[in-house]
């Protein structure tokens, strides 16, 4: 996908395997829900320090959204699956 910025729409268009460099704190727009669809989403952690980023319309397990590795050069893994009605997210953080 390649820069962040402060927003970012998803798309399943960019396939299944997308990544990207954080270069502010980020709000993530998810693609439309639609039954069966996955995606996973590389986040290398930039200059570090971008703590603040929130996906649109995800279901987190516990109800909690991760937070983003805040250390420079790093990567977070997002994965992503959709029933059709929402996206369900799960997180691999601070790879090195």
């Amino acid at each position: 996908i390649g820069n962040s910025g402060a927003s970012q729409t998803l798309s399943l268009a960019n396939g299944t395997l997308q990544t990207i460099t954080l270069t502010a704190n980020c709000t993530f727009t998810m693609p439309t829900a639609s039954a069966g669809k996955s995606f996973t989403l590389i986040a290398n952690t930039g200059a570090g320090n971008f703590i603040t980023t929130s996906f649109t319309s995800v279901k987190w397990p516990s109800g909690s959204a991760p937070t983003v590795t805040s250390t420079a050069n790093r990567w977070d893994v997002f994965g992503f699956f959709s029933d059709g009605t929402n996206w369900y997210g799960n997180s691999l953080q601070n790879y090195s």
